[in-house]
C-alpha cells in the first residue's frame, strides 16, 4: 500500500520521464503535485512548461533561474579544482544536481510539502546525487523515486504510457535518447549509444560542430583569471554566465569539448555517456597553464592529489558532505595567486596553450635560461644529485 503523501514537489523537466511521473504520482498517491524546474541553462527546453505541467495535473510550477549560482558556486569550484572524473568527464551533470536539489528542498519547505520526487532511474548516479542532497539538507524528508517503484521497465514503456494518457512528449521509439543540457554541457545516453562500438550519430550534438566540419582557421582566445576564477575573455570583463556562454560559443564553433566515455557509475555498473563541454574544456586547459607559473610545486601536487577525490565526491553526489566542504576550502586557499591571463589557440577540436602571464609569476627567466647566467651555480647540482643517489647506490651495492 502506498505511503500517505499530501503534497510532493517533483523535479520536473517536461521530458518523457517526469511528464509521465507527474500523472503517475497523482494516480498512485492521490496527492497534490507541485512541479519545480531549475533553469541551469537548458535554454528553449523551458518554453511552454507551465501550460504543459498544469495540463498534466500539477497545481503549480516553479521555474527558478539558478544559472548564476550554478556557474559561480559549482562550475567555478570544479575549474579551480581541475576536477575530471576518470580522466575525461568534466562533471557537467554531476555539478548541476546539488544546486537543483538544494532549491527543491527550499521550495518543499516554502510549500509545506511532506515529500519530494525526482526522475532519476534506479540504475544511475542521479538518484544518489539528488537524495544525498535532500537528506543532507532535510534529514526527515520523504523521497519518492518512481523508477524504483513502478512496473515500467524502460523508456519504451513510458512512451506507450504517454501515448495512452495523451501526455505530450518529444521522445520517440526512433530517438529514445536521454539528454541532459545545462549551461556547462549536454550529455547523451541510451538508444544506439548503449552499444559502446557504435559511433554517436552526428545529428545528436547540440553545442559543438564536428571537428572535421569546424572552421579551417585557428582562433586565439585570451582568458583572464582572478584567484582561479575566470573573469574575462579577450580583455572584456564578464559575469560568470555570460563568460561561460561566450566560451561555449567560440569553443563549439571549433569542435572543442566532445567526449565519448564508458564510465564507472557509483552504483557499480559501467555506462556509456557522450558529452559536449566546450567552454569548460577551454577553461581547464587555460587554468592549468596559469597554475604552472603561479603555484608552488608542492602546493600544486597537494591540490592535484585532492582533484581526483574532489571529482569522485562530486560524481558520487557528496557535494554537501563535510569532506567536500573541507576540500573546497583547501582548494580555494591554493588559488590565492592564480591571477593572470592565458592565450589559447582553438583549432578543429584542439585547445592549444599559446601563452601565459601573471603579476605574481614564479617563473624566472634568469634562472631557466640556457644562456650564461650569474644566478645559478651549476656545480651545486653535483652534490644534490649525489645525495639523492645515495640510497640507490646503497641498494645497488647490496644487490651486487
Amino acid at each position: 500500500m502506498a505511503e500517505k503523501i499530501k503534497k510532493v514537489v517533483l523535479a520536473y523537466s517536461g521530458g518523457l520521464d517526469t511528464s509521465v511521473m507527474l500523472h503517475w504520482l497523482k494516480e498512485r498517491y492521490g496527492c497534490e503535485v507541485v512541479c519545480y524546474c531549475a533553469d541551469v541553462g537548458q535554454g528553449g527546453e523551458l518554453a511552454g512548461l507551465d501550460e504543459k505541467a498544469r495540463a498534466s495535473g500539477a497545481s503549480k510550477l516553479y521555474v527558478e533561474d539558478l544559472r548564476q549560482e550554478f556557474v559561480s558556486d559549482y562550475v567555478w569550484a570544479a575549474v579551480k579544482a581541475n576536477a575530471v572524473y576518470e580522466g575525461v568527464y568534466l562533471l557537467g551533470t554531476s555539478l548541476a544536481r546539488p544546486v537543483i536539489a538544494k532549491r527543491q528542498i527550499e521550495i518543499a519547505r516554502r510549500e509545506g510539502a511532506d515529500a519530494v520526487a525526482h526522475g532519476a532511474t534506479g540504475k544511475g548516479n542521479d538518484q544518489v546525487r539528488f537524495e544525498l542532497t535532500y537528506y543532507a539538507l532535510e534529514p526527515d524528508i520523504k523521497v519518492v523515486a518512481p523508477w524504483r517503484e513502478w512496473e515500467y521497465k524502460g523508456r519504451s514503456d513510458l512512451i506507450a504510457y504517454a501515448e495512452q494518457h495523451n501526455i505530450p512528449v518529444t521522445a520517440t521509439h526512433a530517438k529514445p535518447y536521454s539528454t541532459d543540457r545545462n549551461l556547462m554541457h549536454v550529455s547523451y545516453e541510451g538508444g544506439i549509444l548503449e552499444d559502446p562500438w557504435a559511433e554517436p550519430p552526428g545529428d545528436i550534438f547540440q553545442m559543438t560542430k564536428a571537428p572535421e566540419e569546424a572552421r579551417g582557421e585557428a582562433e586565439y582566445v585570451v582568458v583572464g583569471f582572478e584567484r582561479g576564477v575566470p573573469v574575462s575573455v579577450n580583455g572584456e570583463r564578464m559575469g560568470a554566465v555570460a563568460l561561460l556562454e561566450e566560451l561555449n560559443r567560440v569553443g563549439g564553433a571549433h569542435g572543442v569539448g566532445r567526449v565519448d566515455l564508458v564510465e564507472n557509475r557509483f552504483v557499480g555498473m559501467k555506462s556509456r555517456g557522450v558529452y559536449e563541454t566546450p567552454g569548460v574544456t577551454i577553461l581547464q586547459a587555460a587554468h592549468r597553464a596559469l597554475e604552472s607559473i603561479t603555484m608552488d610545486r608542492e602546493v600544486l601536487r597537494m591540490r592535484d592529489a585532492l582533484s581526483l577525490k574532489f571529482a569522485e565526491s562530486v560524481y558520487y553526489g557528496f557535494w554537501f558532505a563535510p569532506e567536500t566542504e573541507l576540500m573546497r576550502q583547501t582548494i580555494d586557499a591554493t588559488q590565492e595567486d592564480v591571477t593572470g591571463e592565458v592565450r589559447v589557440k582553438l583549432y578543429r577540436g584542439n585547445v592549444i596553450v599559446a601563452g601565459r602571464r601573471a603579476p605574481r609569476s614564479l617563473y624566472n627567466e634568469r634562472l631557466a635560461t640556457f644562456e650564461a647566467d650569474t644566478v645559478y651555480n651549476q656545480r651545486d647540482a653535483e652534490g644534490f644529485i649525489k645525495l639523492n643517489a645515495l640510497r640507490l647506490r646503497s641498494l645497488a651495492q647490496v644487490n651486487k
